[in-house]
């Protein structure tokens, strides 16, 4: 049953392994290919998907997984992307919980790991779909195409389009969704295992291949896609379905349709089970997920935002056009496609528009010949290299919903299956007409050979964001979030002076860019330029009112310039957009401090660490403003509650302790001062207070020891010197009288 002509791997007759060998190479080659990934950082996008994602943490309800995106937000939110993947961030989470922390090279390895096995998996599932599914007698399946499928497994296992999913930690989604997809699609291919005559079918089987792509869905969006697939494998392999003479019967209303195999070998009923299975989980989804779509900006995707219909065609067009070249060519990559990367196509005169005809051109012509080449394997090989190019692309393709990019590496994961089907059919058409096959042969090694570089060159840019973000410069220099990028990477580090240049060619390429203005601000604000970062924090806000963080550092700026009401107001208006906002009520209570609102100050303290309870700086402003105030005793008690919140801060110790030795608590004083000092001995003013305290309680040795210690550290500190000179002439005077 089911089986294709066997010429096609039979034009391929240079490789030939055993099964096993196959793939142990395929394996192997793919491992290695992204091997010096392991131990990269955390980049890009993981800081928002795992380090600030509170669904990894131990403290967060398992619960709560399935009712948050994958970022952890929750569904319901307003500004939640609806990107519903709770198993994916369940194995970020056990990668978390089983390394103690937050350690790049367990989720690294887990992903190379992924790919290698996915790339195993692909031998069996390219010997089905090029050489065809068959069992022996004994239910063993049958490898149809031993020469074809290695090669074609290979040829997916070393492009360098799938680095980002292998090096990029958030790539796990795509990994986990394909490592389904194919058990569903093999899981599918099971259920005619007993199969002799074609008219028996394991309903478990496809039972189980329905939840497999749930599972696959419940990883990545594009899971469900598989549902698909495996009804057009059915239709072309299983149910050898000639599709057009079905299509012509229809047109004629010829009424002999049984004729054709609709309705045999239960043909229709398998695909009552798929559609039937596959509505279920796309309704249950979209309850879960709020039955609201995602909301985008206009930077994410400007094509979807272009008021014609016309340009939104177009550009989406040439969008897949891109697909389809970094498929053919993944020589310019880029971690962000976005943001003037790709302008827009606003009329035909634009010479962009040859993509476009050149992908339709190809597109048509490799449609026209799987519906009406006399070959049937042609027609099914080059029917099923076209469905698996593009019916995992769909939810990608804006044709349903808006998606949140522009072009994305990661979403042809899937796709680039069907490319290879299409690429070994190609090559196998050639080889059979080439006089000389070594050439051939030569010429696809070294294509081979050019990919696996190409991704050990790529896997090490993606080890840092500095080299990541730094080779995107050449491949999209109009793309203003890659300035942004390497600006803020700059700027980490300290090196202000280089991030100002890159945060000012960003807003210069996108000037509605309010991120790039509200670190450039933060930055010239921290320089004293405080008119221009004033400028660019009320542009930011003008632009996007809602931006909390831009108003927040504008009420900064308007407090050191000392126009308090202004900052006042502004504050207050960050708050209004973001209620949970500890930091800006941290800043609140400075300005209210500076303005000798005591009261004012504390409850905006207050107000921060009960929205966050590790808020160090709150506690300790708190602190501090009870003890110059002289309200020893409630500095004591909030002292001594922040450290129950935060026992191992050793600014809170020195804090509480100053309140205990004014109070003449020396001996609990004494202890906190020893402990602050032993977490960080190299802070000059706590062995400088400590020695205060010291010579306070008549311990002058002690003092003297502490002093000098302080001295040495910080020569200048003020009051120190001061304080030690006093000690030693009160030590002289001692001195004096026991001699007397």
């Amino acid at each position: 049953m089911a089986q294709l002509e066997l010429h096609l791997d039979h034009d391929i007759s240079w490789f030939l392994l055993p099964s096993y060998w196959a793939k142990i190479v395929v394996g192997l080659i793919s491992f290695l290919c992204f091997a010096n990934s392991y131990d990269g950082d955390f980049v890009f996008d993981d800081s928002e998907a795992i380090i600030n994602n509170k669904d990894l943490r131990a403290e967060t309800p398992l619960g709560d997984l399935w009712h948050h995106d994958f970022w952890g937000s929750k569904l319901s939110s307003n500004t939640s992307h609806k990107s519903y993947r709770p198993l994916t961030v369940l194995t970020f989470r056990l990668n978390y919980f089983f390394a103690g922390g937050f350690h790049p090279v367990g989720f690294h390895v887990i992903n190379i790991i992924l790919h290698s096995i996915i790339c195993v998996l692909m031998v069996d599932v390219f010997s089905i779909l090029l050489g065809g599914l068959q069992y022996s007698s004994k239910g063993r399946r049958l490898n149809l195409a031993p020469r074809a499928s290695p090669l074609a497994a290979l040829l997916f296992a070393v492009h360098p389009v799938h680095t980002e999913c292998v090096a990029g930690i958030v790539g796990r989604a795509d990994l986990l969704c394909g490592l389904f997809f194919l058990l569903s699609f093999l899981g599918y291919c099971k259920a005619f295992r007993e199969n002799k005559e074609g008219n028996h079918f394991s309903v478990f089987w496809v039972l189980v291949s329905v939840l497999l792509g749930a599972i696959a869905m419940l990883c990545k969006e594009q899971g469900i896609t598989v549902l698909g697939l495996n009804a057009v494998f059915d239709v072309l392999v299983i149910s050898r379905l000639d599709i057009l003479e079905l299509v012509h019967k229809v047109l004629h209303k010829n009424k002999s349709l049984e004729n054709v195999g609709l309705f045999r070998k239960g043909l229709l009923f398998r695909i009552t089970l798929l559609l039937s299975g596959g509505v279920t989980i796309l309704y249950i989804r979209w309850r879960i997920m709020g039955t609201g779509p995602p909301a985008f900006t206009e930077v994410d995707n400007p094509a979807s935002f272009a008021d014609s219909l016309f340009v939104r065609a177009i550009n989406y067009n040439y969008y897949y056009s891109l697909n389809a070249w970094l498929l053919l060519c993944p020589w310019w990559l880029c971690f962000d496609w976005s943001m003037g990367c790709i302008p827009l196509i606003k009329s035909v005169s634009d010479w962009r528009i040859i993509a476009l005809a050149a992908l339709w051109f190809c597109l048509i012509g490799l449609i026209c010949q799987a519906l009406c080449s006399e070959d049937s394997h042609r027609r099914r090989i080059l029917m099923l290299g076209l469905g698996f190019l593009i019916i995992p692309f769909l939810p990608a393709s804006n044709l349903f919903f808006r998606v949140g990019f522009v072009v994305a590496e990661r979403v042809i994961y899937l796709p680039s299956i069907g490319y290879c089907i299409l690429f070994i059919y190609g090559f196998s058409l050639l080889s059979k007409q080439a006089k000389k096959k070594k050439i051939l042969t030569a010429a696809i090694l070294g294509i081979l050979l050019i990919n696996v570089m190409r991704c050990i060159i790529r896997s090490n840019q993606w080890r840092s964001e500095e080299q990541l973000f730094r080779s995107a410069l050449s491949v999209c220099p109009l793309n203003a979030k890659v300035h942004y990028n390497v600006g803020k990477n700059l700027a980490d580090k300290g090196n202000q002076t280089a991030a100002i240049k890159y945060y000012r060619e960003a807003v210069r390429l996108n000037p509605k860019y309010v991120h790039a203005m509200n670190n450039l601000g933060n930055i010239l604000k921290e320089r004293n330029e405080l008119r221009e970062a004033e400028e660019l924090l009320s542009l930011a806000v003008q632009i996007q009112p809602d931006f909390a963080a831009a108003w927040m550092n504008l009420g900064i700026v308007q407090n050191s310039l000392r126009r308090f009401e202004e900052a006042e107001q502004s504050y207050w208006t960050a708050i209004k957009h973001r209620k949970i906002y500890p930091d800006c009520y941290y800043n609140l209570g400075r300005l209210y401090a500076d303005l000798n609102r005591h009261i004012d100050a504390l409850n905006a303290w207050r107000n921060a660490t009960v929205l966050k309870p590790e808020h160090s700086l709150a506690w300790n402003n708190m602190i501090i403003l009870l003890d110059n105030t002289g309200n020893l005793a409630q500095a004591e008690a909030v002292g001594k509650e922040a450290l129950e919140l935060i026992p191992n801060d050793h600014s809170l110790m020195f804090s509480l302790a100053n309140v205990l030795g004014k109070s003449q608590k020396y001996k609990e004083s004494e202890a906190l001062f020893l402990k602050a000092i032993k977490a960080n001995p190299n802070a000059a003013s706590y062995h400088g207070n400590l020695a205060v305290l010291y010579h306070r309680w008549g311990n002058l040795d002690l003092a003297k020891k502490h002093y000098e210690v302080s001295l040495k550290l910080d020569p200048t500190a003020p009051g120190t010197r001061e304080n030690y000179n006093l000690l030693k002439r009160k030590l002289e005077q001692l001195q004096k009288k026991s001699n007397v």
